[in-house]
């Protein structure tokens, strides 16, 4: 049975994904609005519903210990992997605009969590002050929105604005259902294969709540959308910082450590890495997407060794 829910959960991340992707590039030309922008709120926003009921809750609970290192660890899986396995798929050009907005954004709220948690310790007042940035950057992003509409073609023709939101609503519905069914069963298969909970919980969990990042931007990418799959990258992790942790902190304090410092540091040198190498080829390549993927390998072995 266990095998069945997990290709069920597989069959709705996929199915979801496909009309998630196509209600929100939809919507996109609809409002003439670039799909980048669309991919940096409402997919951004959606695809990070995992982890923000996995850290909003644990926060409730009292527990959000867990919240830290669960926003660290999809972030590094959001922007090593995913966007290392979309360009191995279909190399494409990097949208400037989230290499001159939102790009630096995304390294700069790294950055304020890095100096946040300096004292092993993630406030209430800091919690706040994410919320508030995260307000005042998604009233820039629909501010610089409405200032530069796109002109859609009379002949590509998006689906009216009623079916589009039904399938937004029923493909994130679908990606929430399928990435947890392939969680909690994958779970299950590994631990009937012995495996410990440890290893299954920095491995299966940890990229089981980045799985509708993942299929999402891999279909955005497939369907030419490179704009919505980077722009949801990067907005997913705008969004972990600012909002899952801020609003995390704010419930229940968040206590750090050395480790977390640590992957804050290589998510950091990681993200300058690849920003600087988007900022001076325009491009991600296959070379550049093999590079990416092999470096989360590399940090997957190192925390699991750790």
């Amino acid at each position: 049975m266990m095998y069945i829910l997990l290709i069920i959960g597989f069959f709705l991340l996929v199915k979801g994904a496909d009309y998630f992707v196509e209600g929100s590039s939809a919507i996109a030309r609809l409002l003439k609005v670039p799909s980048v922008v669309i991919g940096l709120t409402i997919v951004a926003m959606g695809t990070s519903a995992p982890e923000a009921a996995v850290s909003i809750t644990a926060g409730l609970a009292g527990s959000n210990e867990l919240a830290l290192s669960n926003v660290i660890g999809s972030n590094l899986f959001n922007l090593v992997l995913i966007v290392g396995i979309c360009a191995l798929i279909k190399p494409f050009i990097v949208d400037q605009s989230i290499m001159k907005r939102d790009f630096p954004i995304a390294i700069l709220s790294s950055v304020l969590l890095l100096f946040f948690i300096r004292d092993d310790y993630l406030s209430r007042t800091e919690g706040l002050i994410l919320l508030f940035l995260m307000a005042a950057y998604l009233v820039m992003t629909v501010i610089s929105a409405i200032r530069n509409p796109i002109t859609v073609n009379d002949m590509d023709r998006p689906l009216p604005m009623h079916t589009s939101l039904i399938y937004i609503g029923l493909g994130l519905a679908a990606i929430i259902v399928g990435g947890d069914l392939v969680v909690d069963n994958a779970c299950r298969i590994a631990a009937a294969f012995g495996l410990s909970e440890t290893l299954i919980g920095l491995t299966i969990v940890a990229i089981g709540t980045s799985l509708p990042e993942l299929v999402t931007s891999i279909t955005a990418s497939r369907k030419g959308e490179s704009g919505l799959a980077l722009g949801n990258v990067v907005g997913s992790n705008i969004f972990n910082i600012m909002f899952i942790l801020g609003m995390s902190s704010t419930v229940h304090p968040i206590a750090s450590d050395a480790a977390a410092f640590t992957d804050i540091l290589i998510l950091i040198g990681l993200t300058l890495i690849i920003y600087i190498f988007c900022k001076l080829r325009r491009q991600m390549g296959r070379f550049m997407g093999a590079a990416c993927a092999a470096a989360y390998l590399i940090y997957s072995v190192y925390i699991v060794l750790r």
